[in-house]
């Protein structure tokens, strides 16, 4: 628990149980994001919950109502080695202001700490002036030599079906 101002923020560590929780949190995101979410339940409690967990998630909460959540993922640099990618930071609205945010990035900061790695990487939307103000104000650098890329499922199937097209020699 962390004491931030006149607000007593609780963050704990996400569990099973809290996958439709999760599911409710990031559909929130991203309406706000102005995203579409096509992840399910099943997906989240599979890749959160499952056998070889491939994200981590911490719910924050105010005065026992939920507040936000922060989902993460290890990272690997070839040139710095370990990391954290935080892929979202999220606190609903009427919990803004209160240091929710804060209190969350500083817990993923911790683990990041303790876990060794090198920081912590994230993309914040160019629009989302508050975000990239909170994460400036962090001592975040952004990295303008970079550009995300992302390809899509059908894209994806494209490119793996040219390999079994090549000729094997």
């Amino acid at each position: 628990m962390a004491q931030r101002g006149s607000c007593l923020v609780h963050i704990r560590k996400a569990e099973p149980t809290d996958v439709s929780l999760l599911k409710q949190l990031i559909d929130e995101m991203g309406t706000h994001e102005r995203m579409q979410v096509t992840a399910k339940e099943e997906r989240l409690a599979l890749d959160g919950f499952g056998p070889t967990p491939k994200f981590r998630a911490l719910i924050a909460e105010v005065n026992w109502k939920v507040a936000g959540y922060a989902l993460f993922f290890d990272y690997y640099s070839s040139f710095h080695g370990s990391g954290i990618f935080l892929e979202d930071l999220f606190v609903r609205e009427e919990f803004r202001g209160q240091s929710v945010g804060s209190t969350l990035w500083s817990r993923v900061a911790k683990i990041a700490i303790e876990l060794g790695c090198f920081g912590i990487m994230f993309n914040v939307l160019d629009w989302n002036k508050s975000a990239l103000r909170f994460f400036d104000s962090a001592g975040a650098s952004v990295l303008h030599e970079r550009k995300t890329l992302c390809i899509n499922e059908m894209a994806l199937r494209e490119i793996a079906n040219k390999e079994s097209a090549s000729p094997k020699h």
